[in-house]
């Protein structure tokens, strides 16, 4: 099939001519147009642009609402300058009132959470009392209360939380993320073969240069989507005043991050391709969902078997290998400090690449197999048998 358009049909798709340049166009020059173009188009579809929207708002979400459901200062009447000092170094706010008759009234009528008096009873290492109407505060009970000597074997240990939140960040937006792209590309395949611009396309440059521009062009879309998310969190946090990620917390999840922008990339492009070979298989956008579902699985069971298994050392060490896995299991990983050495996580990226390549070859072979056939849902044997 000729490779150069003729004026005519130029003229009846205008839509795509920025796509058609003229004859001795190279595959670099193509692949860069069809790269453009799936960003272009990407970036003018309102789905895409509120579904990024929502998820951005699911992001503020997360940090600021958490952050305005955390309980104010403890409010605490005080009589005395003793029970003063002693609320004071518990962290709540102070209101001295003259007695113990004002103190108690200042509780009951809600004006204080607690109050702390004098006590002479000996039994308060302060000499200070706590007075509630039917339970005390338990950061002002346990402000006021006197500390054992705590010693720490490991005093760097990331907190439980951080320790959590960190692998279902990672493995969050690598499913995310590729399950929405690689949707999108699967759709956008069927919608061409669905108006017949794919033959326009396919007279124009090499299949091969389509495929890889529709990959090219989602990688930097999805990347794109990736920094504004964790520059917006970032922010979030900066605003609400957050202190979730302390300073060794962070020092660890940016080597982590720094680690999870390469895996990120390369596990990309190794479902990008086969995304796309989804959506050339069948004709029709009724049909999509049968071609899709084994994808959908490649990428969620690696997401809940790191999500789940990310406490098992030895489990996470094998998904950390495993392509699919790695792109999140790796990271995790990282963060965890759980890596021999510096050959490890280039291990895992150069196994990862080598996968990406042969199912970028692979992909290439059925989508330019698959392409073109328009009766109906083809087989993977009759992609990689037929050759446009």
């Amino acid at each position: 099939m000729t490779r150069v358009m003729t004026s005519s049909t130029l003229a009846k798709t205008p839509k795509e001519a920025d796509l058609i340049q003229h004859a001795g166009i190279t595959d670099w020059q193509a692949i860069s147009l069809v790269a453009r173009r799936e960003v272009s188009v990407r970036l003018r579809d309102k789905a895409f642009l509120l579904s990024g929207l929502f998820m951005l708002g699911l992001v503020i979400a997360a940090v600021v609402l958490p952050a305005l459901n955390q309980p104010g200062p403890t409010t605490v009447a005080t009589v005395g300058s003793t029970a003063r000092a002693a609320a004071s170094a518990a962290g709540a706010t102070v209101t001295e009132v003259p007695n113990l008759a004002a103190a108690e009234a200042a509780v009951l009528d809600g004006s204080v959470d607690a109050a702390v008096v004098p006590d002479d009873s000996g039994l308060s290492p302060l000499g200070v009392a706590i007075i509630a109407v039917s339970e005390a505060p338990t950061e002002l009970v346990v402000g006021l209360s006197t500390a054992s000597p705590v010693r720490l074997l490991e005093p760097d240990a990331t907190d439980p939380a951080v320790g959590f939140f960190i692998p279902f960040a990672f493995g969050m937006v690598f499913f995310t993320t590729s399950l929405t792209f690689g949707l999108a590309i699967s759709q956008s395949v069927v919608e061409e073969k669905q108006t017949r611009i794919v033959e326009i396309l396919v007279a124009a440059i090499p299949v091969r240069a389509l495929l890889a521009g529709k990959v090219i062009g989602n990688t930097v879309l999805a990347l794109g989507q990736i920094v504004l998310i964790v520059a917006v969190a970032l922010v979030a946090l900066t605003a609400t005043g957050s202190n979730f990620l302390d300073s060794v917390a962070l020092s660890a999840v940016g080597a982590a991050a720094a680690w999870f922008v390469p895996f990120f990339l390369v596990g990309f492009v190794l479902l990008a391709g086969l995304w796309a070979v989804a959506g050339a298989l069948v004709s029709r956008l009724e049909d999509l969902g049968s071609t899709t579902m084994p994808m959908q699985l490649l990428v969620m069971l690696p997401f809940f078997g790191v999500l789940f298994g990310n406490q098992n050392p030895v489990f996470l060490t094998w998904l950390s290998y495993v392509p699919f896995s790695a792109p999140t299991a790796m990271p995790v990983r990282i963060f965890q400090d759980d890596v021999a050495g510096l050959w490890e996580p280039l291990l895992a990226l150069g196994v990862m690449a080598a996968t990406a390549a042969a199912s970028v070859l692979l992909a290439a072979r059925l989508y330019e197999g698959s392409l073109l056939r328009t009766n109906g849902k083809s087989s993977l044997r009759q992609a990689w048998s037929h050759r446009v």
